[in-house]
């Protein structure tokens, strides 16, 4: 690891998440109010309050070079979903065990859209290139794996899209397998390439603000993931307990996101590069291969389902 995100993880994160949860302030938590999960309201306001308190490196403005939603325009975001909803309609249709992913990607993406649309976001240009070059990433991994061309694809993913082949994980596994590929692994290198700094300043906070967003979406995408491909989806029983921990979860690896990113950003040399580029495959890949030892699962009574329900 670089010093800064090692120090980050190792020592200030834990000690300022441990330092929120004491001193948040009981209105922090107001946006979760009826909220069915308690643990949200007591977990989540505090956690925020920490991300906030993480301010960005100042890292200089970085203009895009590439060729995907070059216009920053609505339709970016509109063309991501419609082929989302294709390839989601081949998985499904096969019982794939890509669909769960694949479902939940397609549900996240509407989300994003929605948000742009109803000015969530302060630079709506800068999420819908963010999002479509995200998406492109995907795609591109994706359709190179079934292509049978394995060069190149990150670890992490490596592990990802060979244990949906292999056919051989719970329909959780296999979506948490896929969110840190393409979360731990695939961000970082999108937000350096988009940029982290625009005419206004640091993009942070647009980063920092879908954290709420992604709250209200895992309840009905695991139910939905539950009711349609895997019935054990949301079997963990520990109430709604299971929507706090996966925020808490999803903070962490977002916050780390952008500080691999900024690694990325400020190395000036290829062999700083090339470290940072290093630390990110090791990060998400010993998370993919933890994930993949305890979410082991026979597929028998999942693609039954699958093939009742899909």
């Amino acid at each position: 690891m670089t010093a800064l995100t090692r120090l980050l993880a190792a020592v200030v994160l834990p000690c300022l998440l441990a330092l929120g949860a004491l001193v948040a302030p009981p209105a922090s938590a107001a946006g979760y109010d009826d909220d069915p999960d308690p643990l949200r309201g007591l977990l989540l306001p505090p956690l925020d309050a920490v991300v906030a308190l993480l301010a960005p490196i100042p890292v200089p403005a970085t203009p895009y070079t590439g060729d995907v939603c070059l216009d920053g325009a609505d339709a970016c975001i509109d063309d991501v979903v419609a082929r989302m909803q294709t390839r989601l309609a081949g998985l499904a249709g096969s019982c794939s065990h890509s669909a769960v992913f694949s479902l939940a990607y397609l549900r996240v993406t509407e989300n994003v859209r929605d948000a742009v649309r109803s000015d969530y976001f302060d630079d709506r240009a800068w999420l819908n290139r963010v999002d479509a070059v995200f998406a492109e990433m995907y795609f591109d991994t994706t359709g190179r794996w079934e292509a049978g061309q394995r060069a190149g694809i990150p670890t992490a993913w490596r592990i990802a899209l060979q244990a949906e082949d292999d056919r051989a994980m719970s329909g959780l596994g296999n979506f948490l397998l896929a969110m840190n590929a393409h979360i731990n692994s695939d961000f970082p290198r999108v937000l350096a390439t988009v940029g982290l700094t625009g005419p206004d300043g640091s993009h942070k906070a647009d980063h920092n603000r879908y954290n709420n967003r992604l709250d209200g979406l895992y309840a009905p995408v695991f139910a939905e993931e539950a009711a349609r491909f895997d019935p054990t989806f949301d079997d963990i029983d520990a109430g709604t307990a299971e929507e706090a921990v996966a925020g808490v979860i999803m903070r962490g690896w977002r916050e780390m996101v952008w500080r691999h990113a900024e690694a990325l950003v400020l190395a000036r040399k290829p062999a700083a590069r090339r470290l940072v580029e290093k630390e990110i495959e090791l990060y998400s890949a010993l998370q993919a291969q933890l994930i993949r030892a305890v979410f082991q699962a026979r597929p028998a009574e999942r693609d039954a389902w699958c093939a009742d329900h899909g």
